[in-house]
């Protein structure tokens, strides 16, 4: 039997460090890792950990100079070196090392870099925590290793996952991610049964199991958990989930129950602070359907006129941004401070122009307000809607035109006409009777077409008219009827869309009834002479306003209407809609939640390609969802019902050269005869 050779190990002897030069036989030329400064810092608070690999410089003739090249350990040399240059390190001071003799020096410097495998993630995290028991702090760890506390607090917290999680991570049996992913809930219990259940799973992914352990909970970045504020929800005793991996925004509320109490209670301490005000009624839900203030006549306050000091301060400021403006003038870029300032005046000039809004006594007593979130959590209140069971009995206005002045009918006066003289005393009441119904209609059906003939001929008038009509019926529920039946209808949207309000294109169209409700006068009756008032470009503005508002392109299941839908088209083309422009995006809410996985899938091959679609197609519906949604955003891909499809363009008549002698030359075949070249040209 062969007796195996034993291993020599390599001779180690301190040496003095000027008597170490480093080698260029060194692998390492890619800078990576601790930096040189936080490597000397850990040499100076640890002193050196490893030795260095070195090999004696030999002279030609092949003798030892006394010098030693460092071939393995090049950045501790140059941590050692820095150290020695800051005066440090003694530059004679003894470094331990290792001398080599044997092979190659590149095959020390290879080897020191290769062969060495780097500490397992776990194995940090528990000596983190290991540190962290034995009383330092987070930012002691943190300088100790050269990373950032944020860094420490993730370790520490992945650290404290079950220890059933822990041990299947150890054993390869869960990605990094995946482990990252449970310290979202802090339930032991709740990891394991995830986990546990993962194993019958396919989708394993990281958000699989957020979403897991997250569900039931409510994300802080919804509008209820906005309105109520984190702060009120923790003090409350409510439980939050954090991922410190992931940018969470603000992680989950896990008690829904306890954020619906508290919503409840604020909105009505917010509802209670309305009610003082002397409102007839209050309605306070956190979300209210679109238009449901339809049918309810709208009364407009009067801002609060600004007061000396405010005016003061509004002229200082506007003197002050023009004077920065004229100044800056021919700058190509504003300096920072004064683009800062800037800014500061204008946001305080537009507080200045926001005046609290002022109702009249009677005005509030009859109407009501409704107090709800919007959909970023901010409070919004709606003041001054008049119920029709609340409004006043409508007076019929006494007019200059009446048909019971005491006139005769013309068949009264006839029989008065000829009447004996001495009978004229007998038949004195007769004579100051009303005039006839079939009279009266006669003589107006008259004057209604004279009207109509006379209002054909002039347009600017007739266009008054009907704008008079429609922004009667439009924003005067309840006032004077014009005598033009032009009938508009308005459909309202309480049924349809959770979320409509808040979109773009409803912002827009509320902001601008509002402003026109500013501007048109309270009394019906003072309407026509205040549109007679208005400039050409305020009457069209108005005018479109009103005709915009009875369009109804709503594709109701109950009542097919497709020439109306087929019209919606022609109208959205030729004023260039596209909706993806406007504001309207596929989500789970507006969608994606409420189609099917094949329908999902379609929408995202169709927006995406197939790569895309084929990789969440073994998704279930909730990540698929969730997923879709993702990758949607920013496409610009709409549903089939939302799509615009372009006028069809009217085709180029064909040309023809017509020549002498009769021939038509052109693409197609000549033609014998006069009328069948006549046919061909048309």
């Amino acid at each position: 039997m062969t007796k195996s050779k034993k291993i020599t190990l390599s001779a180690s002897r301190d040496i003095p460090f000027n008597k170490l030069v480093l080698s260029q036989a060194n692998v390492r030329h890619i800078k990576a890792g601790v930096s040189i400064e936080e490597l000397a810092e850990d040499i100076a608070r640890r002193t050196l950990l490893a030795s260095l690999t070195v090999r004696p410089v030999l002279d030609e003739d092949g003798a030892e100079t006394g010098m030693f090249e460092v071939p393995a350990g090049g950045r501790r040399f140059r941590a050692l070196e820095l150290l020695v240059k800051k005066r440090r390190l003694n530059r004679t001071a003894p470094v331990p090392c290792i001398v080599r003799t044997d092979g190659l020096a590149e095959e020390d410097s290879l080897a020191e870099n290769i062969q060495r495998a780097p500490l397992h993630p776990l194995d940090q995290f528990r000596a983190f925590q290991a540190m962290r028991e034995k009383g330092k702090s987070e930012e002691e760890i943190a300088a100790a290793f050269f990373v950032s506390v944020n860094v420490v607090k993730q370790r520490l917290k992945l650290a404290s996952v079950s220890d059933t999680l822990l041990e299947a991570y150890a054993n390869e049996e869960m990605t990094l991610e995946q482990l990252m992913a449970f310290t979202v809930n802090p339930d032991h219990e709740r990891q394991e049964q995830v986990w546990e259940a993962l194993k019958q799973h396919y989708n394993k992914q990281p958000y699989e199991i957020r979403r897991m352990l997250t569900e039931g909970a409510v994300r802080a970045s919804d509008h209820r958990a906005v309105f109520v504020g984190l702060d009120a929800y923790v003090e409350a005793g409510g439980a939050v989930l954090r991922d410190l991996f992931d940018t969470d925004h603000g992680g989950w509320l896990q008690d829904a129950s306890l954020l619906e109490k508290l919503l409840a209670e604020k909105l009505e301490r917010e509802a209670e602070a309305v009610r003082k005000e002397g409102w007839k009624w209050i309605e306070a839900a956190p979300e209210f359907p679109y238009s449901h203030t339809w049918n309810m006549r709208r009364i407009i306050g009067e801002p609060q006129p600004m007061s000396d000091e405010e005016e003061a301060s509004y002229a200082a400021l506007k003197a002050e941004h023009e004077k920065l403006e004229d100044d800056y003038a021919e700058a190509d870029e504003l300096p920072d401070d004064i683009d800062e300032r800037l800014g500061e005046i204008e946001t305080a000039m537009e507080a200045l122009q926001d005046r609290p809004v002022q109702f009249d006594a009677e005005d509030i007593a009859l109407a009501g307000a409704f107090v709800s979130i919007d959909r970023s959590g901010r409070l919004r209140i709606e003041r001054g809607y008049v119920r029709p069971e609340d409004e006043p009995p409508v007076e019929e206005p006494e007019t200059e035109t009446s048909y019971s002045n005491d006139q005769p009918s013309d068949a009264e006066a006839n029989a008065v006409d000829d009447a004996p003289v001495d009978a004229e005393e007998d038949d004195e009441e007769d004579r100051f009777k009303p005039l006839s119904d079939r009279l009266v209609s006669d003589l107006t059906a008259h004057r209604t077409l004279a009207l109509r003939d006379r209002l054909a001929n002039d347009p600017k008038v007739a266009f008054l008219a009907a704008l008079h009509a429609l922004t009667l019926r439009l924003f005067y529920h309840y006032g004077q009827e014009s005598c033009v039946e032009i009938e508009p209808r308005s459909t309202s949207f309480g049924a349809q869309a959770a979320g409509l309000g808040d979109t773009p294109y409803a912002r827009s169209v509320d902001t601008r009834i509002e402003r026109w409700a500013k501007t048109l006068p309270k009394q019906a009756e003072d309407l026509w002479d205040v549109l007679s008032e208005f400039d050409g470009d305020t009457l069209a503005d108005l005018f479109a306003h009103c005709v915009s508002m009875t369009v109804n392109a709503v594709h109701e299941p109950h009542y097919r209407k497709p020439r109306q839908i087929a019209h919606a088209g022609v109208l959205a083309a030729t004023i260039g809609l596209d909706m993806a422009e406007v504001g309207w995006t596929p989500t789970a809410e507006s969608y994606l939640g409420r189609v099917t996985k094949a329908q999902i899938l379609a929408a995202v091959r169709e927006a995406k390609g197939d790569r895309d679609a084929d990789r969440i197609a073994g998704f279930k519906k909730p990540d698929m969802v969730e997923a879709a949604e993702e990758l949607l955003a920013g496409t610009g891909w709409l549903p089939e019902p939302l799509r615009t499809t372009p006028l069809a363009e009217e085709p180029d008549e064909p040309e023809f050269d017509i020549v002498d002698d009769g021939n038509v030359t052109s693409d197609e075949p000549a033609v014998e005869d006069d009328e069948a070249a006549l046919q061909a040209a048309e």
